[in-house]
């Protein structure tokens, strides 16, 4: 999708089944132009010199606007959502949710991830207090615990935050790392099923056939 906003233009360096398809979906969701560089990461073009001068990790999502780089997951999703406050899908500076958006933004790095990496490793429990997500089970009860309480994170309302967790619930079930419930499975249609993510989805299967 190409264009310029008058926001500047944005290009996502992207590849399908990394963590740069949920920002793929937010930009889709915000419905703002972007342009895509698609690096085929089987061939290894995001460790080339070009990209890497870009983003040193050679890791997805990798955005560029307006000469800006942002990297890191979290990241793009709270520049993203907070570029376009007109969009809807993040909490303002004076809204009393926003403070749980950034909180359940930052929970999705900071704790669950390490937590089911650990998990899917099967490494060696340690004392909580010295794992940044404490105990394994009370850190995926606290964010089941959350998803109960209404339709969306932050209760009624679709926000950048259901994006980065729709989509990291539903891989990380589909690859058996996380145990789920019937909340929990509606949850994650309810983002899945959303016109955003089945396009980017369809998108993302074609790249793959052409990739192999």
């Amino acid at each position: 999708m190409n264009g310029i906003h008058s926001k500047g233009s944005i290009t996502l360096y992207h590849a399908p089944q990394t963590r740069g398809t949920g920002v793929r979906v937010l930009l889709e969701e915000l419905g703002v132009p972007y342009d895509m560089n698609v690096l085929n990461f089987k061939a290894g073009e995001n460790q080339q010199p070009d990209f890497l001068k870009i983003n040193p990790l050679g890791k997805f999502p990798t955005l560029v606007h307006n000469g800006i780089v942002v990297t890191e997951q979290v990241a793009c999703y709270l520049y993203l959502a907070d570029l376009y406050p007109e969009k809807g899908l993040a909490p303002a500076l004076d809204d009393p949710n926003r403070g749980a958006y950034l909180r359940w933004v930052a929970y999705q790095g900071s704790s669950f991830e390490p937590a089911v990496i650990d998990k899917a490793f099967n490494r060696p429990a340690i004392e909580p207090s010295q794992a940044p997500y404490g105990r394994y089970d009370k850190m995926l009860d606290t964010i089941y615990d959350q998803i109960a309480k209404s339709p969306y994170l932050l209760g009624e309302h679709f926000s950048a935050v259901d994006v980065l967790w729709g989509i990291s619930l539903k891989w990380c079930r589909m690859f058996g790392l996380i145990s789920t419930n019937p909340l929990v499975d509606a949850y994650i249609e309810r983002i899945v099923s959303r016109p955003a993510f089945v396009k980017v989805e369809q998108d993302d299967q074609a790249l793959l056939l052409e990739y192999s």
